[in-house]
């Protein structure tokens, strides 16, 4: 049959089970240019780099109004001492995230998913602050999946490099830092039956005890993904993080995925998910339907070719948003 003969329509009952019409949402684009957070720079230009790939566009055409609340205000390295050599800028970090936490908030509070663009992984100890914070004043919590080849559960007192972007989910479960931990002045901001990690191939030595200390038993390793695949380990989180939950943020570091589809990440690690892998989780989530906000993390033009890192972010945000091949 020709490619362009018409087709019959294919019976609703036919369908994926997940292949009904998205609803339609209010999204906000929040970018995060935060590079303070690692060793290697360049992760600041990663919401520009997405913002040209043409996210907004992309999510236009499935339906959704989407406006850009710019970027939140971030200070440049260059103009600030690195500080403690166990958490370099954690001051300046710690101010980003209250600011990024504050615009999630109120994104929130005005009925719209926030969209965060990075930026440094540092950015989800205030965007996921911000989720919390909304729904722990409506007496509820939130779950977290946090997709990513690293745990980024270190402290300032195991970190063996510094970075305080491997230190965010430490800070989520009320680990430390201090300055992450308690922004709107508790913590944890998710309890560890509710937080998920998946897809994580290199783990430091100390943030296997770090895991054990927050209670952490949803981690699913690129072994799990293989040896039972991505469906499987997809509905075992959404089962997790939903578990009597308002709902759950997404966190997506893009050195979950394979360097070899996402080449412009400041940590690359061999052996993530491949680029039909990656989708599939994302048009999970969307089947679910209990995504309340999404972050996109560790884009770095810098070292990307021709900004297919940053195109296959902004493919990972529709599909997350309902896009479907059928």
């Amino acid at each position: 049959m020709s490619k362009n003969a018409k087709t019959a329509a294919i019976p609703a009952e036919h369908l994926h089970p997940g292949a009904q019409t998205p609803p339609v949402r209010q999204i906000r684009l929040i970018g995060v240019p935060l590079d303070l957070g690692a060793s290697r720079r360049g992760v600041d230009m990663g919401p520009s780099a997405i913002r040209v790939a043409g996210l907004e566009a992309r999510l236009e055409a499935l339906g959704h109004q989407v406006t850009d609340g710019g970027d939140i205000r971030v200070e440049i390295a260059e103009t600030r001492t690195r500080g403690d050599t166990n958490a370099h800028y954690l001051a300046e970090i710690a101010e980003t995230c209250t600011r990024t936490a504050e615009a999630v908030l109120e994104t929130l509070e005005e009925g719209v998913t926030p969209l965060l663009a990075g930026g440094d992984h540092s950015l989800a100890a205030g965007s996921v602050s911000g989720a919390s914070e909304f729904y722990r004043r409506r007496q509820q919590r939130i779950g977290v999946i946090w997709m990513d080849a690293h745990c980024d559960i270190n402290t300032p007192e195991t970190t063996p490099s510094g970075n305080v972007h491997g230190m965010p989910l430490a800070a989520l479960l009320g680990l430390g830092p201090d300055a992450l931990k308690n922004i709107f002045g508790y913590a944890p901001k998710v309890a560890a039956e509710n937080t998920v990690l998946v897809g994580v191939r290199d783990i430091d030595a100390a943030e296997r005890e770090n895991l054990r200390r927050a209670g952490m038993t949803e981690i699913y390793t690129m072994r799990d993904i293989d040896e039972r695949g991505m469906r499987a380990v997809m509905e075992d989180a959404l089962r997790a993080a939903g578990r009597g939950t308002a709902g759950y943020h997404v966190s997506v570091d893009m050195d979950w995925i394979d360097p070899v589809d996402a080449p412009g990440v400041g940590t690359p690690v061999r052996g993530g998910a491949t680029y039909r892998e990656a989708h599939l989780a994302m048009e999970i989530i969307a089947d679910d339907g209990r995504m309340m906000s999404l972050e996109i993390v560790e884009v770095n033009p810098v070292i990307d070719e021709r900004n297919r890192t940053a195109e296959l972010a902004a493919e990972l945000a529709c599909s997350a948003f309902g896009k479907k091949i059928l």
